[in-house]
């Protein structure tokens, strides 16, 4: 047969010989043919590989370890001592084995190389093994000829009743208190190997069922059965000094044997106790793209002072907590909101929250203040909104400003965001807008439809209508007021706005020019012209940003790196700090998800929902079916948009969709209303859209119950026709679509 060291001897790896051969001449010191499990040497990793050492190991402890033995890299050429060791374990041959790879490359902490070598199973006769032996040592090179240190662990093989895979904790969630348990009928080999998918159970520290998965199947494990695989976890992790990753059978008597022990190399990270809630929510709106440095204190900063004064107002949020916890922040750049404090989840201990009576207190004491301020409050939104206007009017071009005139202006924009935000907040929170109010984002279409059919420029437009900005994000890095383009369409046309939903009246005048003038935004709702007026000191913002930077010799792409409190120190006359030229932008990360809280790390940890989640809703009635487009590529006739979050930088696409599902979102973000305005069927909080809807599925979306799903008709069913006054949705053949009734 051949021998270990004829595999890894020093020869085959220096090319001195052809892999199988010995190199003639050479003297070798050997290693034994066979190391029993129960040696005291067979605990070495060198020499008997990570996985017979941790069986050796666990054995030694007491653990349930079937016997057997290993053949050592470099292992002694005496086949009769080979052959023997065979013959006590497979009793002459009677009794099938399992012959394992076992390298000290794999089952350690830093990689455990699951799958990467050869095993074989079920292995009878002597000529048989010599064949399986050498089957897991060829699985030591890799295809381009490097190889690792392999030694071959024997033992019996068994005939499990139920086999399967055990974490001493829970590697998806990151969590040490709980356990999860993976089974199916027969040997762990099929679950190991993907071929069945198994029966998934959830268990506490000592064993009590938490979860299970697929519910309601016939389970393969009794309950003590999980408990005796819990006091077995508990044991490895006293053992190896950490959970564990465990193969485990039970065999026809119900015995449990232990096949394998390794660490568990991949825990996901873990919030820490008490880490709040946070969320892109409706600040991803305002603020859908990764910010640089002085972005963040320009735009987030005003953000969180105006909505912790709108909270406090309101009397909802503690004002120590207020003083302490900042409503809106940024995680990697990118804006997030205290999803808690803005009231978009409910609290954890929803009974305790019911004894606890200073939430109402609270209520109590500011409902005289919402009392008054509520009938006040869009005579103060207009008060704002004009002095915000004549403000903006009396503004010289930033070029013509001095510099102390130009640090003034813009502190002046950090003082009245905050305002803005501040009255916004109230406003959506007090204020009901007419059911056919007009929103900025139409009338932005509408402006710039105009202005593309006479072909004016960005700058051009922007001057004369400056409420297309609403269409756009504020960005330092961007050229200031970059419009959006015209949307590719499957017929090759490109237009900016295709006409409006075939099903809905126009809420934004004659798209294509030459119909009625387009309104102005002064017959904006006071939370849209509070909306718009934000926008427009954001820009003011980047043009003085923009001069400043351009007077201090700092050039566009390193002003963001700046912070505030160094950009007010260069406007009075300081240098720019030494090291801004070393300075490294921030990598782009992607997008957060919906929900998270953060690790003690600073790693982001999606919150997960093992059901629906409860922030699925409808945000505008109707239903309808589609096929998913995400925005880009050719659009389909029958378009779903499938987002991540409502960004209005969206709002050019809405005309013509039949519908929009976002991740995140309000509703009472600019997208949800103007979808309404298009009777445009949306739904917001369907988690992990993006990924479960693919471009080109064709998607059945409810507005109104916010039910979100593929159409399972294997014909591709037509566009269907929305009826805005009954929500009902038929498809033009008469076919009746998944889930509506006949």
């Amino acid at each position: 047969m051949t021998t270990l060291d004829e595999r890894h001897g020093e020869g085959a790896r220096e090319g001195e010989g052809a892999r199988g051969e010995v190199a003639p001449g050479r003297t070798r010191v050997h290693a034994p043919a066979a190391v029993p499990l129960g040696h005291p040497d067979a605990v070495l990793p060198g020499l008997t590989g990570s996985k017979a050492a941790n069986l050796a190991r666990a054995a030694g402890a007491g653990l349930p370890v079937l016997p057997g033995f290993v053949i050592p890299p470099g292992g002694s050429t005496d086949a009769i001592a080979l052959r023997r060791a065979w013959q006590e374990l497979s009793d002459g041959g009677a009794r099938p084995l399992v012959v394992r790879s076992s390298s000290p490359r794999e089952d350690t902490e830093q990689s455990s190389l699951a799958g990467r070598f050869d095993s074989v199973l079920d292995v009878r006769g002597w000529r048989e093994f010599r064949t399986a032996v050498r089957t897991v040592l060829d699985s030591a090179y890799g295809p381009d000829g490097s190889s690792v240190p392999m030694a071959v662990l024997v033992q019996p093989m068994l005939t499990a009743r139920v086999g399967g895979v055990m974490f001493g904790a829970d590697p998806v969630e990151g969590r040490t208190d709980r356990m999860l348990v993976s089974a199916v009928r027969g040997g762990p080999d099929s679950l190991v190997s993907g071929a069945q998918a198994g029966t998934s159970y959830w268990l506490g520290g000592h064993g009590r069922l938490l979860r299970t998965e697929p519910a309601g199947a016939g389970s393969p494990l009794t309950r003590s059965e999980l408990v005796r695989l819990a006091r077995l976890a508990r044991q490895a992790r006293r053992v190896f000094g950490g959970p564990q990753d465990i193969e485990f059978g039970f065999d026809e008597g119900g015995r449990l044997w232990l096949f394998q022990s390794r660490p568990i190399t991949a825990m996901a990270a873990r919030p820490e106790r008490g880490a709040r809630l946070l969320g892109p929510g409706p600040v991803a709106e305002t603020l859908p793209e990764q910010l640089a440095p002085l972005e963040e204190d320009l735009w987030v900063a005003p953000m969180a002072r105006g909505l912790a004064a709108a909270l406090d107002i309101v009397g909802s949020v503690p004002r120590r907590l207020l003083r302490s916890v900042p409503v809106v922040t940024t995680v990697g750049g990118r804006a997030v909101a205290d999803l808690r404090l803005l009231g978009l989840v409910g609290p954890r201990h929803r009974w305790l929250a019911l004894l606890n009576p200073a939430p109402g207190a609270r209520r109590l004491g500011a409902a005289w203040r919402v009392g008054r301020l509520t009938p006040a409050l869009p005579g103060l939104a207009t008060d704002l909104v004009a002095d915000v206007d004549r403000h903006l009017a009396d503004v010289p071009a930033p070029a013509g400003l001095p510099s102390p005139a130009l640090r003034t202006e813009l502190r002046w924009t950090r003082r009245v965001l905050a305002s803005l935000h501040a009255q916004e907040a109230l406003a959506g929170a007090l204020l009901r807008d007419p059911p056919k109010s007009r929103t900025a984002a139409g009338l932005a279409l509408s402006a710039l439809a105009r202005a593309r059919a006479r072909g004016l420029p960005d700058d051009r437009t922007i001057a004369e209508n400056p409420v297309v900005l609403a269409l756009t994000a504020p960005s330092l890095r961007e050229r200031p007021g970059a419009l959006p383009r015209p949307v590719a369409h499957e017929d090759g046309t490109s237009r900016q706005d295709p006409h409006p939903h075939p099903h809905a009246g126009d809420p934004t005048g004659d798209l294509a020019g030459g119909g009625p003038p387009a309104a102005s935004p002064a017959s904006l709702p006071p939370r849209e012209a509070l909306r718009l007026r934000i926008r427009w000191v954001q820009e003011l913002q980047v043009r003085l940003v923009r001069e400043a930077a351009r007077r201090a010799g700092i050039t566009v792409e390193r002003v963001g790196l700046l912070r505030w409190a160094e950009l007010t120190e260069v406007l009075e006359g300081g240098a720019p700090p030494a090291d801004l030229e070393a300075r490294v932008p921030r990598a782009v990360s992607p997008p957060l998800p919906g929900a998270f809280r953060l690790a003690a790390d600073g790693a982001v940890v999606a919150e997960r929902d093992h059901g629906r989640g409860d922030g699925v809703r409808g945000v505008s009635g109707g239903r309808a079916v589609g096929t998913v487009w995400d925005g880009t590529g050719p659009r389909p006739a029958d378009a779903v948009l499938v987002v991540r979050t409502l960004d209005p930088a969206l709002a050019p696409l809405l005309p013509g969709l039949t519908a929009l599902v976002a991740q995140t979102g309000s509703p009472l973000s600019h997208l949800a209303v103007l979808a309404r305005e298009f009777g445009l069927p949306a739904v917001v909080g369907a988690t992990d859209a993006v990924g479960r809807f693919p471009p080109g599925t064709r998607l059945t979306v409810d507005g109104t119950t916010g039910d979100v799903r593929p159409t399972t008709n294997g014909t591709r069913p037509t566009t269907g026709v929305i009826q805005p006054a009954t929500g009902d949705t038929r498809p033009a053949t008469g076919d009746t679509p998944l889930g509506s009734a006949p």
